[in-house]
């Protein structure tokens, strides 16, 4: 009988905008194979390592990759690949056309697309999706990559000057728990993590980077994730939202609060003179403030109510996403007056596809298969 799980190892995450996938390259002296298994295994690699771009729109994070990573016994490399889901279909032609099925015909997976997609994998590829919890999943990849990333969790300084804010490590590792996860994907999950193992989601919204992109489609014409947040960065909220200036003349100091906090998002809007004169720029810098700020406003009530004071943003709306990350900090800051820091990790959106990797290594122990 052979017990063996067949490389090449994947993990999946098939979320309601992007699947990301994370991949695990073997050292070379890690590949226990020959003839045809090791020919298509190094055509894989070859495939993936000689290329940054799939197509138009997929794409592997070289700058994320982790070397001499071990996973289920033997020592190799991480690499990160995302793209759209409306790819997926593409993506399952290339694979087969590689011929991946044949080398190994089942892959870990999670996310919804996990189950929305299940039928298109086995019949376009052959290939068996073995579908895990999407929190679970989340929680076991971000303790695995914390653990084995260097420098992975970072917060941000000079919270009362942004423009001026840059990254500071953080040490994650000893003494965590507990700790509140806002995964923000296309919408918004937040978890209550309280040991390596116990967690539950306690709270979330419908409106999150799905909404940003959605609405920025809408308002602005823009095609892309990437093209929206240019816009942004170059765009000025203050001429779409109505401010408590804009209200009492300055600041309203009775509930201290400063006279450049929004009190009411798009809230200039409703004139006619000033939606002549707002930019696409201006709309797409007000939609990303008013996004993060209500996901900072429920992440911050969370972590009180749990009383909590380490809160960890993740989640690929925060990828190259700078504006969004230091809006988020300062409003923790802020509204905390200091008590709570706000957290990052430099993976953002790949913790969910590492943990359906690490479900593989968890079935091959349970059913006694062997990776030598």
């Amino acid at each position: 009988m052979n017990n063996k799980v067949r490389l090449p190892w994947f993990g999946l995450d098939i979320g309601g905008s992007l699947v990301k996938l994370v991949y695990f390259e073997p050292c070379s002296s890690q590949l226990n194979c020959k003839g045809q298994e090791k020919v298509g295994l190094e055509a894989i690699q070859d495939f993936i390592k000689s290329n940054i771009h799939y197509g138009e729109e997929g794409r592997r994070d070289e700058n994320l990759a982790m070397e001499h990573v071990m996973l289920g016994n033997r020592e190799g490399h991480l690499h990160f690949i995302r793209f759209p889901t409306d790819a997926v279909d593409t993506f399952l032609i290339v694979a087969k056309e590689m011929n991946a099925s044949v080398l190994n015909n089942k892959v870990c997976a999670t996310g919804g697309g996990a189950f929305k997609f299940e039928k298109d994998f086995r019949e376009v590829l052959g290939v068996q999706l073995l579908k895990y919890d999407e929190l679970e999943c989340l929680v076991h990849g971000i303790h695995f990559i914390n653990a084995h990333g260097v420098d992975e969790c970072f917060y941000w300084n000079n919270l009362h000057c942004l423009e001026k804010s840059v990254k500071v490590s953080y040490d994650f590792h000893n003494d965590a728990y507990p700790y509140i996860v806002v995964n923000i994907g296309s919408g918004v999950s937040i978890l209550l993590v309280e040991s390596g193992e116990k967690f539950s989601r306690i709270s979330g919204t419908s409106l999150g980077g799905g909404t940003f992109l959605g609405l920025c489609c809408l308002l602005t014409n823009c095609a892309s994730f990437e093209e929206a947040l240019s816009m942004a960065e170059e765009g000025d909220s203050t001429k779409v939202d109505k401010l408590v200036r804009d209200i009492y003349g300055g600041d309203y100091t009775k509930f201290g609060l400063p006279g450049d906090s929004i009190a009411s998002s798009f809230g200039k809007m409703t004139s006619e003179e000033n939606r002549s004169s707002v930019s696409d720029k201006d709309l797409a810098r007000a939609m990303l403030v008013t996004i993060t700020n209500n996901i900072g406003s429920i992440a911050r009530m969370c972590a009180v109510n749990h009383k909590v004071e380490r809160v960890v943003f993740v989640g690929n709306f925060l990828r190259g996403n700078t504006i969004a990350m230091k809006l988020l900090a300062f409003a923790m800051d802020y509204w905390s007056k200091g008590t709570m820091k706000a957290l990052f990790l430099k993976h953002e959106g790949y913790f969910g596809a590492s943990g359906a990797l690490l479900e593989l290594m968890t079935r091959m122990n349970e059913n006694g298969e062997s990776t030598d």
